[in-house]
Parts: C-alpha cells; structure tokens; sequence
C-alpha cells in the first residue's frame, strides 16, 4: 500500500509537469516598412544580398591589407575574448539549471569516537551518527557511517522548467552578444583603416600645397628684388606658407591616432602597425549598385536585433518562475547507507539503513513579497519587449542613412572632381599672369586656396563614401554566418 502511495505521487508529479506556469513566449516582429525608402538607382537596390558577399562584405574593396587586418582582429581582438567567455559563463549557468530537473544526491561518510555518560546517554549528534544497540554499555565505542541521500523535485507547476528556458534564453542571446561583438569589430577596422589611408592622402595634399606655396613665395621674393612688387606681396606669400605648414600637424594626429586604434582593436601595443603602413595607397573604391536586401531581413541578420529578442524570452520565461513560487513545491527524498561500531561489520546486513517518503513546501505566508517580484518581471518583460522593438528602428535608422550618405557623397565627389579641375586651370593661369606682371598676388592666392581646399574636400568625400559603405553593410548585420 505504501509503495502504491509513493508511486502515485510519482505519477501525479509527471503528470502535472508537462504545463508550465506563466505566459508562453511566442516571437511576434514588430512591422517593418517593403523595401528602405531611400534606396536610389545606380547607387543601391532592393535585390538580396548573397551569403557570400554580406559575410565577408570588406572584400568588396579588395584590400589585401584590409583583408589581413580584420582576419587578425578577429584571431586577436580583446573584446572577442571578453564575448567569448561570457558565452562559456552562458553555457555553465544553463547547463546548471538543466540539472535542477534531475535527481540530486550525494554519497556521505563519517567517523566518530564518543564517550557516553555514566547513565548511559550519549551526546546530540549533529551528523546522523547516533549509539548502536551494539555499544550499548561501554562508555566509549567507535561509530563508522556511509550512505547515499537523494532529493527530487517534483516540479508539477513547471517553476525549474521555466528556469532552463528563460536559462536557455540567456544563452542564445550571450551567443548573439558574441557575433555583435564581431561585427562591430569588423566595422571598426575597416573604418579606421579607411580614415588611415584618407589621412594619409590629405597629409601628402598639405605636403604638396606647402611645396607650391614655397615655389610662391621664391617668385615672389624674386620679383621683389627686381623692384615689381612691394614688402606686402612678401609678408603674405610667408603668411600663406605657415598657414598651409600649420595644417600637416594636425592630420599628423589624425593619423597617428588611427595606427592606435588599429593596433588596439588587433590586440596590439599602439604603435605595432607603425611599420605596415609606410606605403601610401589611395582609397578603396565603392562599386556601384549596392544590394541591401529588404527591411524584414534585418529581425534575422543583425545580431543585436537577435539578442533583444533573445532577451524578451528569458525576461518571459522569468514571470513563470516567479509564478510558481506562488504554489507548494514538492519533493521526493530519501537515504541509505550503513552504520555499525566496527568497521568490518560494516557492509553487513543488518548495518543497513534507509527512509524514503514525499516532502512539501508552501512559502504561503511569503504570498505579499512574491506578489511583488511578479509584478517586478512583468515590469522587466515590458522593458525588454521595448529595447526589441528600439533596436529594430535603430537597424532601420542606420541602413537608411548610410544609404543617404552613400547617394550624396557620390554626387558631392563628382562635384569636387570638377571644382578640382577648374581651380587647377584658374591657379595656373592666375600664376602664370602674376609671372608676367599682369595680375596681383591676391588672385593666386584665392586660386591656389581654392585649389587645394577642393582636393582636401574630395578626399574626404571619397573618405565618407568608403566609410557610408562600410556603415551600411554593418548595419545590415553582415560579418558572420549561422
């Protein structure tokens, strides 16, 4: 009768626990505009991007140096170190949760030497280790203990069940963490070894605009002394030089700032890269028609967008945990071992000992403060469901504006090309006629400012291309694979 009892209560708990307290999560997206609303032809499409192209996306400059840096990045980066070991801690906490469904238990041993009264009553013993009838009447007696105890928890409102998923949850979304981690990584890279070589190209732009002004200022010197110019022609042709002297510096920080932050995302000391970069290279040219595929494309690709969603799921699954609690818990425990006051008496049979039976737990009285931790997970599932839904205008917002900068920037750089050529042909000319005596020295000079700020300006808008490129891809969640 008594095992019939004990397996029943087995069976109700199975029974009982394939429902689970507390809401179940189902993904529900938010509603995402057909197609990026400033998408332009000739500039960007709506066509899908291959899996090729949107994993490896900073091949499309075909950099080899661009290619090594980021494939380096990768193997050493410490932020990819620091992601990678909260996926292990991840990985541990569910594992540690999955095993609160099993049986626990715990082999036990133990030794004692007591001395009972003259009455013949021993001590309290706080360990199980209790007089045998076999020391009754000596004082002092030797006590040998093994054992097994086992616990389990019937879990018939799905309180650890809920645990595991919203653990689980945890996980997916440190996962997601990683690959975030990873295309952020990536993006900097990139961007910062396209600011490098924009950098590198303003740098020897300045260089050869201090080397025109110093040919400026020899000829002007030179027709001082022939008496067709005054002092003042002088005193600007200088001004102009340490002006244009006084801009190299400042690039100079630009780049040497890039070369550390490059050497810090590789997981170097600063100025490891030094070396690599003394060759001057242009800027990595952007093709043309970009593919970014559709909107509802980024709830599935950008890792953040994932890791949100992952995040609403565990804060989900927590509101049934907290729910459970409301409910008694129940248990299933029991032990067994051997006692005896000689050790190799020990295995024998009647040495043996073992209790089994059912326990229940109701924290009823605590009913005020789990009310409250109810309350305080519903609070958090809201918040979690808001940052979802943020972190998808965020991805929409950062698509459509490097799209932006991309159209823009294209026809800003035509622009440029042109005011490049024109201010070339007027500087020339402009010098040409000071030469000869037939124009002031203000005319080259405005000439030559004008010259020289063009091909600045179109550097950088190449520069702010190549980097809008960089911006959308990245945004579009590209740099790893499932």
């Amino acid at each position: 009768m008594k095992i019939s009892l004990l397996a029943l209560v087995i069976l109700i708990g199975s029974a009982a626990g394939c429902s689970s307290v507390g809401p179940n999560y189902e993904r529900a997206d938010p509603p995402v505009p057909r197609q990026f609303g400033s998408l332009e032809k000739g500039i960007s499409t709506a066509d899908p991007i291959s899996a090729a192209l949107l994993t490896a996306w900073w091949k499309i400059f075909n950099d080899p140096v661009l290619n090594s840096l980021i494939d380096r990045a990768v193997k050493g980066n410490l932020d990819i170190r620091i992601a990678e070991a909260r996926v292990r801690q991840s990985r541990a906490l569910s594992l540690d949760r999955e095993s609160r469904q099993y049986i626990e238990g715990e082999f036990t041993g133990g030794y004692q030497r007591q001395r009972r009264t003259e009455s013949g009553l021993a001590g309290q013993s706080s360990d199980g280790l209790g007089a045998s009838s076999a020391s009754v009447g000596k004082r002092e007696t030797d006590l040998y203990l093994v054992g097994f105890d086992a616990s389990w928890e019937i879990d018939i409102f799905g309180g650890v069940r809920r645990e595991i998923e919203a653990s689980q949850a945890d996980l997916e979304a440190s996962e997601e963490n990683l690959r975030n981690a990873l295309v952020t990584l990536q993006g900097e890279v990139a961007r910062n070894y396209i600011e490098l070589r924009g950098q590198q190209l303003r740098i020897e732009i300045a260089r050869r605009e201090v080397e025109i002004r110093q040919d400026n200022l020899r000829l002007i010197e030179s027709r001082l002394r022939a008496g067709f110019v005054s002092e003042l022609d002088v005193a600007r042709g200088r001004g102009d030089l340490a002006s244009a002297q006084s801009r190299i510096p400042q690039l100079e920080n630009g780049l040497r700032s890039s070369f550390h932050r490059l050497s810090l995302l590789l997981g170097q000391e600063p100025m490891s890269l030094s070396s690599e970069f003394e060759d001057q290279k242009k800027l990595p040219g952007v093709p043309e028609n970009l593919p970014t595929g559709l909107p509802s494309e980024l709830l599935r690709r950008r890792p953040d967008i994932r890791k949100a969603e992952r995040e609403l799921a565990a804060s989900t699954a927590r509101i049934g945990v907290s729910t459970a609690e409301l409910f008694p818990k129940f248990s299933l425990t029991g032990s067994f071992g051997y006692q005896n006051t000689k050790m190799d008496e020990l295995p024998r049979e009647g040495s043996n000992f073992w209790r089994i039976g059912p326990s229940i737990r109701w924290s009823i009285l605590n009913f005020k403060r789990i009310t409250a931790n109810i309350e305080a997970n519903k609070g958090a599932r809201e918040e979690a469901l808001a940052r979802y839904e943020k972190s998808i205008l965020n991805a929409l917002e950062e698509v459509e504006n490097a799209l932006v900068i991309l159209s823009q920037e294209k026809r800003r750089a035509e622009a440029l090309a042109n005011a490049v050529d024109a201010n070339a042909l007027a500087f020339a000319l402009a010098r040409e006629r000071y030469r000869v005596g037939v124009q002031s020295y203000l005319e080259v000079l405005d000439s030559e400012t004008a010259l020289y700020s063009a091909k600045d300006q179109l550097e950088q808008s190449r520069q702010n291309r190549a980097i809008a490129l960089i911006a959308l891809y990245k945004a579009l969640g590209g740099g790893w694979t499932e």
